[in-house]
Order: C-alpha cells, then structure tokens, then sequence
C-alpha cells in the first residue's frame, strides 16, 4: 500500500516551508496561484489526507467526541451510540468509543488516555462497578481539568453535568399498573441489575404501584440478584413453588430467563403468564412469543446527548447550568401479554 504523504516531505520536495505547504493546501491568499496548483496537484498524486485532529490543536478543539459505554454487547447500548453518531456527524464531529466492560477501574483508564487534547468532551454511561462503589471523583476531576461530561441512562447524582435519562420509576409504575389492569395477583418482580441505579428506580416505582391502590406486594416472589447463575436457580424454584401469573422483569437476562423457564415448564404465556421486560431489543421481538416491554428509545437518547455536549462546547456562557432531560418511554404490547 502506497504511503501517505505529510506536510514535511511535501515541503521537502519543493524546498519551501511547512507553513507555506499548510497555506497552499488550505487555499491560502498569501501563496501565488502557481505554487498552490504545483502543491495541490504534487499532495493529491502522493495520496495526502489532512490529520483533522492536528489541525484542529492549534484552536484546542478536536471536533471529536468519547463515548464510554459499559458493555458492547448491549443491544441499548448500541441503538444509543448510533443515535450519539448520527447527531454527532450531522455537526461535524467524530466519535471515538472506549468499553468500560463495567469495570471502575478500566473506566478512569480509558477516560484518563482520551483525555490528553484528542477528544473534546465525553458522553458517558457509567459502569456498574462504578456506580456500586459510589466512585465518581474522576469524572469530577475530568469536568475540573476543562472537559465536559454528558452522562446518560446511569448517571451519577454527585456528579454536576448534563444528564440524559429516562423516567425508570414512572416507567416501572406504568408497566406494573398495565399488569394489574391484566387482572394479575401473583406478580414476581425479577432483576439482575439492583448495583445499578436504574435498578433501583424500577424497583421503587414496581412498590409504588401496590402502594397506589393500597395494596402490598408480595416480597416472596421478588428475585433481585446480580449473580446471573445464582439468579437463574431462584427464577427456575419460583416457577416451581409459586403460582405466579405474572412476571414484571427489569433487565435483559432477567426477561429472557423468565420467559425461557416458564415454557420449558409447559406455561401458556400470555393465557397463563403475562411477561413485561425492560428495554427494547431486537430479541424482544424475535421471541416465540413476542415479548411485551418498556421502550426506552435508546437513539433518542443518544442524539440528544450528543446535542447537549456540543452546546456546551460551543456556548460561551461561564455560568452555564447543568440539564437532565427526561426522554419519555413506551410500554409496547407483544404476545406475552393479554389484551385488555
């Protein structure tokens, strides 16, 4: 493969300065018409492509963007970074994503690397880990060293910076009141994500739903365990003892485990079990049956953090107050429940 070209060997080769070669290719008035034509011609047939990032130090401006995601193989994670990357180009940004793999420790390495002039400012889920220590002084640190923080879906109450989020207590009050419009009495609340504060909030909002019609939840059909294989035991014994006709799960491994149990034990869903489920993958969708769950429109989210950074990098205003915006979720009906 042929090389690429740099200013200093264009330079070299017709014995002039590496300003006047910068001039010449940015179309410079200050160079003669003849000696732009000659570099313009001489870089294009060397296959030179101009380093953005370098050209854009001089300003202290990248036009580029980090995304820190806890885990790849999220499929909410992926539908908010295409939303960060539609709206990011549409501006003229680029976008670099480094995987945290819910680790704190990999978190502050891979901020601590991209924080060194090559990204302007990050987009951030923080990782479970993270958010389970309660360790959040490095994105202090980050936002005090100059470089902002948009934080979504996990975000960190101590942590003074935009915020994108959706309503996760609403949202588990509306999914559990459509349960109980279902005519269910024996709902099981499942979650593998309780070190997480969305967990938490499903959580509350799952209570809050009895609390409101002044009744109590039966504490003996909740699973909430972050060890998937111990969860997975638990799931298959609640099948086994309790008569449950209702599951309200919160996570992804929690829906699919619950949907997969109930028909190995020969359950009808939705005739014998309804099934509501937390975000909104493509699985959701493909399942036999068809899983009824919280939409939480993870590129509106996406897009709109990458709105709230670029603001903020581009705003002049010194007293500039932080946001959380509240991206309103869908419950959608599928197959694993009833119609009212």
């Amino acid at each position: 493969m042929k090389a690429k070209a740099t200013l200093k060997q264009i330079a070299k080769e017709f014995e002039v300065s590496i300003s006047t070669v910068s001039k010449a290719l940015s179309d410079s008035p200050e160079i003669s018409e003849a000696t732009k034509i000659k570099i313009q011609e001489y870089a294009k047939l060397q296959n030179y492509k101009p380093n953005s990032i370098a050209k854009n130090l001089k300003n202290q401006r990248t036009n580029t963007i980090g995304v820190i995601i806890p885990n790849i193989l999220n499929p909410f994670f992926a539908k908010v970074f295409s939303g960060i990357e539609k709206e990011a180009l549409s501006k003229g940004y680029n976008v670099i994503t480094g995987i945290s793999n819910e680790s704190y420790k990999k978190e502050m390495q891979v901020m601590d690397m991209l924080n060194n002039g090559t990204i302007d400012g990050f987009i951030v889920a923080v990782a479970e880990e993270t958010q389970s220590l309660k360790a959040h002084q490095h994105f202090k640190d980050i936002i005090n060293s100059g470089t902002p923080i948009v934080m979504f879906d996990r975000v960190a109450d101590t942590v003074s910076c935009d915020k994108v989020i959706v309503d996760d207590f609403e949202s588990s009050i509306e999914a559990t009141n459509h349960l109980l419009q279902l005519g269910s009495k024996n709902i099981a609340l499942v979650s593998t994500i309780d070190n997480l504060s969305v967990g938490k909030l499903r959580v509350d909002g799952f209570k809050k739903a009895f609390e409101n019609i002044g009744k109590q939840y039966d504490e003996n059909l909740s699973i909430i365990e972050s060890d998937l294989e111990l969860f997975d035991s638990k799931l298959n014994e609640l099948f086994n003892d309790k008569k449950v006709d209702a599951v309200f799960a919160l996570d992804e491994h929690a829906s699919t485990m619950a949907m997969k149990f109930a028909i190995k034990k020969g359950i009808k869903i939705p005739e014998e079990l309804n099934i509501i489920g937390f975000a909104d993958g493509v699985w959701s969708r493909r399942l036999t049956p068809s899983l009824s769950t919280v939409s939480q429109h993870a590129p509106e989210i996406g897009a709109k953090a990458a709105e709230l950074l670029i603001h903020k990098l581009n705003t002049k205003d010194e007293f500039y107050q932080p946001q959380t915006v509240v991206i309103k979720t869908e419950l959608r009906q599928r197959e694993s429940t009833r119609k009212l």
